[in-house]
């Protein structure tokens, strides 16, 4: 029987543990998840829970209410008025530690979108996972050229490793609505699915990346990433390294025998 460890109850964010997942909301749905400082806060304290939970095999991260998140909290931010700058370094600098947070983090994320994400806080969070289910109706946005701003959270850097630097111009220059369809074209997201589906797809695929060999799976999102900034010679030795290194895990004998016997594999993380 599955059992639920409650890590975060309350607040502007929701962390629970079950069976190697850990899922991940925020949690202002009458802000449309809007990014206020406080809430780019506690995301980023709950992705550190995370680093720390060594059960974590797969880190799920979802919005509550109609929409994963709009972005930057503009109400907020326009609140400050002159004082805004400082706002938005408090802000920037959060957002930023979570999204390195979530590429370090060993276990893959994986982001289900309803409704819109958009700005920094949506969209840049979208580019920055390991793969992402969309409903059918889910909008993106980058959105920060059009409010005279610059975009964050990584997305300068990930947007054209997922769809090319003349593309990337395109939509961080001209902020056009992507619909779900769209962004599975470009490579944006990794499924599509009906938007009455979406929690369950995504919380299927949650459950597949968890049963899998959790070293292998943070080895090779590890070598992803590492290899998008190095050379074709770096990489091989560094492939043929983590390879060396794998084969001495118990799970890597499981994952052999259970071949041979037709069977499914039962990792440990050993």
């Amino acid at each position: 029987m599955t059992q639920t460890r409650t890590l975060i109850a309350d607040g502007l964010v929701l962390l629970d543990l079950a069976d190697g997942v850990a899922h991940l909301r925020l949690n202002r749905p009458d802000a449309a998840n809007g990014m206020s400082v406080d809430l780019l806060k506690a995301l980023y304290d709950a992705i550190m829970l995370c680093h720390g939970e060594p059960d974590v095999r797969v880190l799920l991260l979802t919005g509550e209410g109609k929409n994963f998140c709009a972005g930057g909290d503009v109400q907020a931010f326009h609140a400050r008025g002159e004082a805004l700058p400082d706002y938005v370094r408090q802000a920037t600098a959060y957002l930023q530690d979570a999204v390195l947070s979530l590429s370090r983090l060993q276990a893959p994320v994986v982001i289900a979108v309803q409704g819109f994400a958009a700005g920094g806080g949506g969209f840049g969070l979208v580019c920055a996972a390991d793969m992402v289910v969309a409903g059918e109706g889910a909008k993106f946005l980058a959105g920060a050229t059009r409010v005279a701003m610059a975009p964050d959270a990584g997305t300068s850097v990930n947007l054209p490793r997922l769809v090319g630097m003349r593309k990337a111009t395109e939509i961080l220059l001209t902020n056009p609505v992507i619909d779900a369809d769209e962004a599975l074209r470009l490579g944006i997201v990794t499924r599509v699915v009906p938007d009455a589906e979406l929690m369950s797809a995504a919380k299927a695929l949650a459950a597949e990346l968890a049963a899998g060999a959790p070293k292998a799976l943070a080895a090779t999102k590890r070598l992803l990433r590492s290899g998008m900034g190095l050379g074709m010679e770096a990489c091989l030795s560094e492939e043929a390294r983590t390879v060396s290194e794998l084969s001495g895990t118990a799970d890597a004998r499981e994952g052999l025998a259970a071949v041979i016997e037709r069977r499914k594999p039962a990792f440990t993380g050993r």
